[in-house]
């Protein structure tokens, strides 16, 4: 086992107040273990990898830091709710640097389209795309708006465990037409493929089909608008650092290389985890933030379940896969000085990729990118004079009959996205480039133990959110409780915040702790 900052690691017996273990030192789990450190609870964080954060980690390869997952921050004041609970401020902790634009989408045929928190400048964005389309973008940004309101502040920041939950938002659920897809609704406002297309793209972020995932999540666009679009200088690794930084801080622990084999269940409740390597770590509650189908079919697998059997979770819409290539270049700061920090680059096709990726499981010839190129904003992401860069493609999981074999395939991707980015971003890459990484579906299902490989655990469709989706608190054994990117809200770096500031209302406080 491996200690975060062991200076600060209390003994697993040291302190008072009872005991819980947090399974998974992803961003998700380790908001829960700030909360349960500040309701008084005594955390420990077990993770099988060797640096906190999940997907929200980072590797360094020749000087070059590569963030693995998330890039940007949407919501600062989640964070800001979570940091303040535990008696801290935020911003005196993290370096969180607004980005204008936020990113910039380019089409083959040359047309960009660059997105910004002012609403005057998206509107000439508009005008300049498709003139027509003003009126019916201003009040996409209404529907955005109302959405955000319900969906996001009241909705995804509440528990959705009792049937009673969900019968009370059904109405509003029909009055804001939630069995229509983004899409749909985006094409009910504007006329133009590739308005369509930047307005209707956001649900990949989080594992979801455009053409079927709820219009509840055109909320994004509004909360882009609200809040801006941030990065953390040090990337999400950093604030994941951070964050078990104040756990043991409280009086917790972070065990990295220490993998949760199972959790321990006595009397139809959980009693503690055990740990591959036999020890065990008693508590009087269990904090999952591994994946809800890991959690469900291994950690409590010699468990009877009554809902999440094997039987439903194979049956579950999952989330796309992703193939992610890292990569450093040489001598190239001052290069390329239209490609800012985020691009993203269409190829000829939208709905008919989504298609191929989502329901055909087939990897398709032509692709859609996403570029990540931190080091125009943080120049820590690289060594002096150089860049970095990940580029992003959504492929199909490992689920689907005759799944691609990344073993043959990853090789020949990557010369593709290659050729793609030479011609369209970025000319002459080959002869810069530096060291490389290359994640595919198979290294998400080694690394994050993600079934199918997915990318962001179950797929937000409308019968796999909110009440319908693995709760954040158990109904399979008394005392354990979810969080992450599987559970509610979802996934997204406000959805697996949200998701301990749910857990903490449903967590009791300790005996003899004044709330």
């Amino acid at each position: 086992m491996t200690r975060i900052d062991p200076e600060l690691t209390l003994a697993p017996d040291a302190g008072r107040g009872p005991r819980a273990v947090v399974i998974g030192a992803g961003l998700g789990g380790l908001a829960s273990a700030m909360r349960l450190g500040a309701k008084g609870y005594r955390v420990t964080v077990v993770d099988r990898l060797d640096v906190p954060g999940g997907r929200g980690s980072a590797i360094w390869k020749e000087g070059h830091r590569f963030d693995l997952g998330p890039t940007i921050v949407t919501v600062p004041q989640v964070f800001r709710d979570l940091w303040a609970a535990t008696g801290r401020d935020f911003d005196t902790d993290i370096d969180l640097r607004a980005l204008d634009p936020f990113y910039e989408i380019r089409w083959p045929d040359g047309a960009r389209f660059t997105a910004c928190g002012d609403t005057d400048r998206m509107i000439e964005e508009v005008r300049r795309l498709s003139p027509g389309d003003v009126a019916g973008y201003r009040k996409f940004l209404k529907d955005s708006e109302a959405r955000y309101r319900f969906g996001f502040e009241d909705l995804g920041r509440r528990p959705m465990h009792r049937f009673r939950d969900l019968l009370a938002v059904l109405p509003t659920f029909a009055r804001m037409r939630a069995d229509r897809s983004v899409h749909a609704h985006a094409a009910r406002r504007v006329r133009d493929p590739r308005l369509r297309m930047a307005l209707s793209f956001h649900p990949l972020f989080i594992g979801g089909d455009p053409f079927k995932v709820t219009s509840m999540y055109i909320l994004v666009s509004h909360l882009e608008k609200a809040f801006g679009v941030h990065y953390a200088m040090g990337g999400v690794a950093e604030i994941a650092r951070v964050m078990a930084q104040i756990v043991t801080q409280q009086g917790g622990q972070v065990l990295m290389r220490s993998e949760a084999d199972e959790i321990l269940v006595a009397g139809n409740r959980a009693r503690g985890v055990r740990l591959s390597d036999g020890t065990e770590l008693p508590a009087e509650l269990v904090v999952s933030n591994a994946d809800p189908g890991l959690t469900y079919r291994h950690l409590l697998r010699n468990h009877k379940r009554r809902r999440w059997t094997d039987g439903k979770l194979t049956r579950a819409r999952w989330s796309m896969g992703l193939y992610v290539w890292y990569f450093g270049t040489k001598g190239t700061r001052g290069m390329w000085r239209d490609v800012g920090h985020h691009t993203i680059l269409n190829g000829p096709r939208y709905q008919g990729l989504v298609e191929d990726i989502f329901r055909k499981g087939r990897l398709a010839e032509d692709m859609a990118l996403y570029l990540h190129r931190p080091s125009v904003t943080d120049p820590s992401a690289a060594p002096e004079g150089d860049d970095t860069f990940y580029v992003l493609s959504p492929v199909p999981h490992l689920g689907h009959d005759n799944p691609v074999d990344w073993r043959t395939e990853a090789e020949v991707y990557r010369k593709k996205m290659l050729s793609v980015l030479e011609e369209h971003l970025l000319p002459g890459l080959s002869r810069h480039l530096g060291p490389e990484e290359v994640f595919t579906p198979l290294d998400f299902e080694s690394r994050y133990h993600a079934p199918f490989g997915t990318g962001f655990s179950i797929e937000p469709r409308i019968l796999q959110s909110a009440w319908f989706r693995p709760h954040n608190i158990s109904e399979e054994a008394g005392g354990l409780y979810l969080a992450g990117a599987g559970t509610h809200p979802g996934a997204g770096l406000p959805g697996v915040i949200s998701s301990a500031e749910v857990l903490d209302q449903l967590v009791p406080h300790p005996e003899g702790v004044t709330p």
